[in-house]
């Protein structure tokens, strides 16, 4: 499952790695610092020059304008936008990559001057120069979504010493310190509110703009903006292991992860590009055994258009930026895809497996019920119930701690071990405690004289000493979205099934209140495997949704593993190939339909590429296409299907 690992990067890399932005050839676009005007300035001085080389040449006729003079003036036009690309054509070259794209426009133009036809060859380069700062700006604007991401993270914090605050690097903060952080000012590093209550901006994390409130111990997250009133963190995680950082690395590591689609183009074009130019040579050459009156020149021209239509630049540059828009379209709506391939992945799923508990349910449980048989003392039970699980970090244990209050030390635990898919077990003076499901109280032969069936929500059963001391009900509230994310999920003829460990009649409960298929409740983490197994035999594809960190086998069993980022364990955040920063099951079907959108924008890119160039070639070949329909057959497929892939971005899901 190493395809599912994320790949650990530095924290300290500050850039997000594009890989040329997609191009084949080591292409950076290294110039989107510069302005809009800067950008097109070379090419608004050749198309100046250009024009008026044209008006001389065809609508002032001069006597001036001719030989060495018409030769230098459209030499002066050529040179602002066609010295860069032979540049680096020559680069490519010393790497190793003769046929490269810069390649084919430089031997194109440079071929169109050596017969002659100046003006074609500067319009050539010139349209190709304008196509490249227009690829510029779409991967530009693009990235900034994900530039905006990396931005969240601010560099220095305040910290109190001797109750004094003291400004240092975010990365020398430690685990414990006490953060100060004032109105407006973001937070460096996770931790848990000191203060009372705050007021946080959670946009940056979740997309959502609605200021979320914080009370005392709660935890707090990297990249939250502290909204009124000067607020105290203690920090509970090192920087480079903050939520945020973790979700950093994913976006950094995101481009690297290319999309099958993507793959095939770049082998395609290193295979198409060489034999573009072989056929180039024998269109120019062959003729001349079979034509009566072959004329090199003619010859030449057309295999100079034919090598401008059959650039491949128009695929090389849309389809990564189709699946960087989808990506970055995605992360601006709170959910991050760890690669482009994980988009195609997702646009197939067929089946939908989901956890209950914190991804379907609020995963907050408030205890209904509290049964203790008359053998034992209610408050001594509860008392050891709450002591032991506050060694877990289960929702359940947060609802039993509200309920029965602060946790008493004293109490004597030894030999505390946690049962997978069972519950609690530990030795309290000298007894055996047992608090979790009655698969637990089966499996240590306690008998009990209930029908656990019987009763709709959650239960936790409880033995002491040997004997059944009672139980205790447990409630979990449903997410607002979660009816309309399974409607949703209808609608794409995607089917949704619930698996929990949770007891099968609350399972089947919450399933039927929101119209899930399947249900499955009573589950063990390998029953959760085993179930995904069963669905895959069918060869159906699967996306798990779950956030625990049992989860974390399953998640990387499925096509798509889905994680749950806000409440969600680390273990399964890293398996996961997608995660929802804000925990909205209603994310699931978005995150299906942008996946869907971006692959239905790159198969229209290549089929619109593949289209107009074949008929192009055919009349480059037949000598019925000049360089200006090489020019769009080249650069305008290429403008277009940028448009094309840059409408993503602008897409409501």
């Amino acid at each position: 499952m190493e395809a599912h690992k994320m790949q650990k990067n530095s924290h300290e890399k500050d850039h997000v790695h594009t890989e040329g932005d997609g191009h084949d050839h080591d292409h950076s676009h290294d110039n989107t610092d510069k302005t809009v005007f800067q950008m097109f300035l070379p090419a608004i001085i050749s198309l100046v020059l250009l024009l008026l080389g044209v008006a001389l040449d065809n609508y002032i006729p001069t006597e001036w304008f001719k030989g060495w003079v018409r030769i230098v003036w459209y030499g002066a036009a050529y040179i602002p936008v066609g010295i860069p690309v032979l540049k680096e054509a020559f680069e490519s070259i010393t790497k190793g990559d003769v046929f490269s794209e810069f390649f084919l426009m430089g031997i194109a133009t440079v071929g169109a001057f050596a017969i002659g036809q100046y003006p074609e060859g500067v319009a050539v380069m010139l349209f190709y120069a304008v196509g490249e700062v227009f690829q510029t700006m779409a991967v530009s604007r693009a990235r900034g979504n994900i530039k905006s991401l990396l931005d969240q993270r601010p560099d220095e914090v305040t910290v109190m010493e001797n109750n004094q605050p003291k400004t240092i690097k975010a990365k020398e903060a430690k685990i414990g310190d006490t953060i100060q952080l004032k109105p407006g000012e973001k937070l460096a590093l996770d931790g848990e509110l000191i203060s009372d209550s705050a007021s946080f901006n959670t946009a940056a994390l979740t997309g959502e703009s609605k200021p979320d409130t914080k009370n005392k111990n709660e935890a707090v997250l990297a990249g939250m903006i502290n909204m009124n009133g000067i607020a105290l963190v203690k920090i509970t995680t090192a920087y480079e292991d903050s939520k945020l950082s973790k979700i950093l690395e994913m976006v950094q590591n995101a481009t690297s992860q290319k999309a099958p689609t993507e793959l095939f183009i770049r082998k395609f074009a290193k295979i198409y590009t060489p034999i573009v130019v072989i056929l180039a040579i024998l269109i120019c050459l062959l003729p001349y055994f079979f034509v009566s009156d072959y004329q090199f020149r003619d010859w030449l021209y057309r295999a100079l258009v034919f090598l401008v239509i059959s650039c491949p630049c128009a695929l090389v540059i849309s389809i990564p930026l189709g699946y960087f828009g989808g990506i970055g379209a995605a992360s601006r709506n709170g959910i991050l895809f760890k690669g482009s391939n994980f988009l195609d992945s997702i646009a197939e799923i067929k089946n939908v497996v989901m956890d209950k508990t914190g991804t379907m349910t609020e995963g907050v449980f408030k205890v209904q019920e509290v049964s203790i048989t008359s053998e034992f003392n209610k408050d001594e039970i509860l008392q050891m119930v709450n002591t032991l699980e506050s060694k877990s970090t289960h929702p359940v244990a947060t609802a039993i701690h509200e309920y029965v209050g602060n946790i008493n030390h004293s109490i004597p635990l030894e030999d505390m071990e946690e049962i997978a898919g069972h519950g609690l077990k530990a030795t309290v003076n000298g007894k055996e405690l047992l608090v979790g499901n009655f698969k637990l109280m089966d499996k240590f032969n306690i008998n009990y004289d209930l029908n656990p069936a019987h009763i709709v929500y959650t239960i936790i059963a409880i033995a002491y000493d040997k004997k059944f001391a009672g139980y205790i009900t447990i409630a979990d509230s449903i997410k607002a979205d979660a009816k309309e994310t399974v409607d949703k999920l209808h609608k794409m003829n995607v089917k949704a099934t619930m698996l929990s460990g949770d007891k099968s009649t609350v399972v089947k409960f919450v399933a039927e209140q929101l119209g899930i298929d399947n249900a499955f409740g009573d589950l063990l983490p390998e029953d959760k495997v085993n179930k995904v197994k069963e669905i895959k035999a069918k060869n159906q594809t699967v996306a798990f949704v779950g956030d625990g960190v049992n989860d974390a086998p399953v998640v990387a069993l499925s096509d798509v593993g889905i994680a749950m980022g806000g409440l969600g364990s680390d273990a399964t955040i890293e398996t996961a190939d997608v995660v929802i920063q804000d925990d909205k099951p209603s994310k699931i079907p978005m995150a299906i339909n942008i996946g869907k959108q971006t692959k239905k924008i790159v198969w229209q890119n290549i089929i619109l590429a593949f289209v107009v160039k074949g008929i192009v070639l055919i009349l480059g070949a037949g000598g019925l296409a000049t360089m200006w329909e090489a020019v769009f057959a080249d650069v305008g497929v290429a403008l277009l299907a940028i448009l094309n892939a840059v409408r993503i971005q602008r897409m409501n899901f």
